[in-house]
């Protein structure tokens, strides 16, 4: 029987520069499903990059009531502890319900949102066809490379003794995006079901 886990968790508080910060996510997702090209993956999100998730899912599935998001109050404390759990636990179950839509999951949107660090821009440019790299292309060097073992990319190999040591980014080398924080996946996501 097929199955999707996904988990928010680990918010971390991110700099944008001196006076502003914000919250982003590691999105967790674990499956057997024939609908994801991985079948584990982890990539970090912030709050605004889940407005342009479904905003973009609405306007191809007009059809479909879509899940609300946890709202954006203008009282929200970064450093409340119980303001960003109430939001990690909204984003959790906003992704729970999506996932559960077998038309959903046929967005590559979403497939790029949950298992690449593209930008929403790049998401864009990759979907519409205006990228080298198709979605699925995206998703294989994406994981290559947030990976902790060597990549079978012979351009990378190129002037690389040892791929291993070339770990500390978790860039996807796919465009511009905001992931120079390592996503610290464990090997073995089985023991992270509930």
């Amino acid at each position: 029987q097929e199955f999707v886990t996904v988990l928010v968790r680990d918010p971390r508080t991110q700099k944008e520069d001196t006076w502003h910060s914000y919250i982003d996510y590691e999105i967790f997702i674990h499956t057997n499903s024939m609908c994801f090209t991985r079948k584990t993956s982890c990539v970090r999100r912030r709050f605004r990059e889940f407005v342009w998730l479904r905003q973009r899912l609405q306007s191809n599935a007009v059809l479909i009531q879509l899940p609300e998001l946890p709202s954006k109050t203008p009282f929200f404390n970064m450093n409340n502890p119980h303001h960003v759990d109430h939001r990690r636990q909204g984003l959790q179950e906003f992704l729970e319900k999506i996932l559960q839509d077998a038309l959903l999951l046929s967005d590559s949107r979403l497939h790029l949102f949950l298992q690449t660090q593209l930008s929403p821009e790049d998401m864009e440019a990759c979907v519409s066809g205006q990228t080298k790299y198709s979605v699925a292309d995206a998703i294989h060097k994406f994981a290559s490379l947030n990976r902790r073992f060597p990549i079978e990319d012979e351009e990378r190999k190129k002037g690389k003794n040892d791929a291993e040591t070339d770990s500390e980014s978790s860039s996807s080398g796919l465009g511009p995006s905001d992931d120079s924080i390592s996503c610290g996946c464990k090997a073995s996501p089985a023991s992270e079901e509930s």
